[in-house]
């Protein structure tokens, strides 16, 4: 079963871009300022708007238009440290690491406080298998108490774990995104997964009906429920899993890859 990150990428942070101005009190100079002066374009706006923009294209999965926009922001302001995320964002999905992670790099340097640039470049980081980098940036990110995602960057810090394997780790990191949001989904989900890992079927069970109480169903969740109600002696309830994953996500890589005993 595939452990996702969670990419929070698309997100301009710090909420708005304040662009520096000075404003003249005077009357007199303010007649003074001619055409050409009043309609002189804000780079630092059309820098935050092209990044935008960006972000748009990009969830739409226009990637070459998002690329486009995320470069003329640099062309508009190359110190704009959201454009350098964004850009970083689609070299990773067009599997230019070398690109991204300069771009990467550039973001958490005009901006070292920033986490959500941490946490992204720790997933960026843990697809290359650089775990032990990504877990500094997952939790620097996490340290950060004034970032409302702090659960999600501990998720990811488990998930990265998990691919080592070091479960223990993974554990632990699970458990302090629980503490921070105890109705987490992604870290509920994590946990049942990860005790199913270790063979601990009624621990697994015991996460998952927590998860089913607060997230829909998933590929994932309804894989874990049958393998973990088969393994527990429990063929009825392990075939209407097996049942829902086939119906619901009959192309989910969960249902093609699992071995159905039960009959329709």
């Amino acid at each position: 079963m595939k452990r996702h990150l969670l990419m929070l990428v698309l997100t301009v942070w710090g909420s708005s871009w304040m662009t520096a101005c000075v404003t003249d009190s005077s009357s007199s100079s303010q007649q003074a300022v001619t055409a050409s002066e009043r309609v002189e374009p804000d780079l630092d706006e059309a820098a935050r708007i092209n990044t935008e923009l960006g972000m748009n294209y990009a969830r739409a999965g226009n990637l070459e238009l998002a690329l486009d926009k995320f470069k003329r922001a640099l062309s508009q302001n190359e110190s704009y440290a959201p454009a350098h995320q964004g850009i970083a964002y689609i070299y990773v999905l067009q599997k230019d690491p070398q690109r991204a992670e300069e771009h990467y790099r550039r973001a958490l340097k005009l901006s070292p406080r920033n986490a959500p640039a941490s946490s992204n470049y720790g997933i960026f980081l843990c697809g290359q298998e650089r775990y032990e980098e990504a877990e500094r940036h997952f939790l620097k990110a996490a340290e950060n108490r004034d970032y409302r995602q702090r659960h999600t960057a501990y998720v990811n810090a488990g998930v990265c774990a998990r691919r080592i394997p070091d479960l223990d780790k993974a554990e632990r990191f699970f458990l302090l995104a629980l503490d921070l949001s105890p109705r987490f989904p992604e870290a509920l989900q994590q946990m049942a997964g990860l005790y199913l890992e270790r063979r601990d079927y009624a621990q697994s069970k015991v996460f998952l009906k927590r998860y089913e109480q607060v997230g829909p169903p998933t590929p994932a969740t309804l894989w874990i429920g049958a393998k973990v109600e088969f393994a527990l002696g429990d063929e009825v309830q392990a075939a209407q899993y097996a049942r829902r994953l086939r119906d619901q996500f009959p192309d989910s890589k969960e249902s093609l890859s699992f071995t159905n005993p039960y009959p329709s």
